[in-house]
């Protein structure tokens, strides 16, 4: 079975104090569900490695921007630090996204691309791909589509023309003025 993520992380333990906000756009440039989560207060900061680089992805102040696009098979959730810089865009290649009870969720489909803001783009968890296909948590078609995804994503962030993560400063403009 594949682990829904909802875009309010309601059940993340380590905020304290939060404000969300979500909103749902027809546009020509994006349709689908944004929402965008402002860690008030942390119980402890969250840092990732990357090789030799450690980046800050969770502190008090930090905001996340998720974008759930419909009829696609990614989402992206792009992470601000308290003075608004991005610290990393995280790619979720996803089976679908929707929205249950009025929160969007995505259906993790394992694989991850990062896109760090020097421009540097890292694959990740393909091991974790490999094991539900072993374990028949998927099958092979859904395994294909993820690996097609993951290559699709990669190609268009190397050519510039992935546009979604055009839109992250924005979509957070608009949400940041509704916050909850």
């Amino acid at each position: 079975m594949l682990k829904r993520k909802f875009g309010d992380r309601s059940e993340w333990k380590r905020i304290i104090e939060r404000k969300y906000s979500q909103s749902y756009l027809d546009t020509k440039e994006f349709k689908g569900y944004v929402t965008l989560l402002n860690t008030i207060k942390v119980a402890e900061p969250l840092s990732v490695r990357y090789g030799e680089q450690k980046v800050c992805i969770v502190n008090d102040g930090y905001m996340w921007l998720q974008q759930f696009p419909l009829d696609k098979y990614h989402s992206v959730t792009t992470m601000f630090d308290a003075s608004g810089e991005i610290v990393q865009r995280y790619i979720d290649i996803c089976l679908r996204n929707g929205i249950e009870n009025g929160t969007p969720w995505m259906d993790d489909l394992f694989l991850d691309v990062v896109v760090l803001p020097s421009g540097e783009v890292i694959e990740k968890d393909s091991d974790e791909l490999e094991t539900a296909l072993t374990k028949g948590i998927i099958d092979i078609s859904l395994y294909d589509l993820a690996w097609n995804e993951m290559r699709n994503i990669k190609n268009l962030i190397n050519e510039d023309s992935f546009d979604l993560i055009k839109l992250s400063n924005s979509h957070k403009e608009m949400l940041s003025r509704i916050l909850e």
